[in-house]
């Protein structure tokens, strides 16, 4: 599969944008699992061209990490414009727009998947961005705005024809937001489309090497979008990828999926501080499959995840690591992705 003259090769599996999820240290990660492409957490198009430190720094990419992409949101053409041309700055391999973020504070406002209401003005901004840089550009968006207006077979032609160069479609309206299960069958009725020339890419509940093998063989899709099931998980691209090449799920130890969260514990208090670093990799802790069935251990993951201090945390992590996953007796169920 490529996107403009960048190559990912067969099947590519790649990292969602994800906010507060997909900081520099977790896509240099998800890259050396597996990863073929990953994209940054949302860049907002007005915090962007106002020059916010915060959304600044959203725009470094190292070279390990690539390729990335830049991904942009907002809600007016000349916003768009201006901060397609500052990302392209910092020179990603693609420069992505959102159109598909569900949360009210972004569609609420319009931007988003708030575009699905305003397909007009999606069009124009996606053309816009289009002409004003030099990298490719694509679109991540949803089937529809709900249930009753589910245009994304129309509307993928629409936004081909504006010069995009790949389509990702997550399988849910906006009004679903991740609720319900992901409805691949139009993601697929997209590819199937003979007009369609550009690569289409699916996205929505694939957290299984199976259940990714599933999608490209069923739907036909390009490459395949992976972000929840990857929070706490990086190593679920490795797993993916493995099974994709052998037929067999690669076995990954406790102790190299703990030195992963260690890692990311680290990088994400040297990236900010203490405390905030600490508050960032939470989600990652709260969400990792590696704690998931451990008999008795509810007192453990909140003296976790309230833990104020690095010492504190890796404390935690030593105690888990030393007298809980060793224990077969503590495993309910298996959370092996299969």
């Amino acid at each position: 599969m490529k996107i403009g003259n960048i190559d990912l090769g067969v099947r590519p599996v790649m990292l969602a944008p994800m906010e507060d999820v997909t900081d520099q240290s977790f896509r240099q990660i998800c890259r050396e699992q597996g990863a073929d492409m990953v994209y940054t957490e949302f860049v907002s198009a007005d915090a962007l061209i106002r020059n916010i430190d915060s959304t600044l720094r959203k725009l470094a990419i190292s070279p390990s990490e690539r390729p990335a992409a830049i991904q942009i949101y907002g809600r007016t053409v000349e916003a768009m414009v201006e901060a397609a041309r500052m990302a392209e700055q910092a020179c990603p391999e693609v420069i992505d727009i959102n159109f598909g973020c569900p949360v009210k504070k972004v569609a609420g406002k319009g931007a988003g998947a708030g575009m699905l209401r305003n397909v007009p003005l999606m069009l124009e901004i996606t053309r816009e961005v289009v002409k004003a840089v030099k990298l490719p550009v694509t679109v991540k968006t949803r089937l529809g705005w709900d249930h009753d207006s589910k245009i994304i077979v129309e509307l993928a032609e629409q936004l081909q024809d504006c010069g995009i160069q790949a389509l990702t479609i997550h399988g849910r309206t906006r009004s679903q937001v991740y609720n319900g299960e992901a409805d691949w069958t139009l993601i697929g009725a997209v590819k199937a489309n003979p007009r369609m020339r550009i690569p289409i890419i699916g996205n929505g509940d694939v957290t299984t090497p199976r259940r990714l093998v599933e999608c490209f063989e069923r739907y036909g899709v390009d490459g395949v979008m992976v972000g929840r099931a990857s929070i706490g998980a990086p190593w679920i691209f490795r797993q993916m990828k493995g099974f994709m090449a052998t037929g067999e799920v690669p076995v990954i130890s406790d102790a190299e999926k703990m030195a992963l969260l260690r890692r990311q514990i680290h990088e994400s208090i040297s990236r900010i501080d203490e405390r905030r670093g600490i508050m960032h990799i939470r989600r990652h802790l709260a969400a990792t499959p590696m704690f998931k069935g451990l008999y008795d251990f509810r007192a453990t993951r909140i003296a976790m995840l309230q833990a104020n201090t690095q010492a504190e945390l890796e404390a935690i992590l030593d105690h888990v690591e030393r007298d809980i996953l060793p224990d077969p007796a503590r495993r309910i169920v298996s959370t092996e992705p299969t």
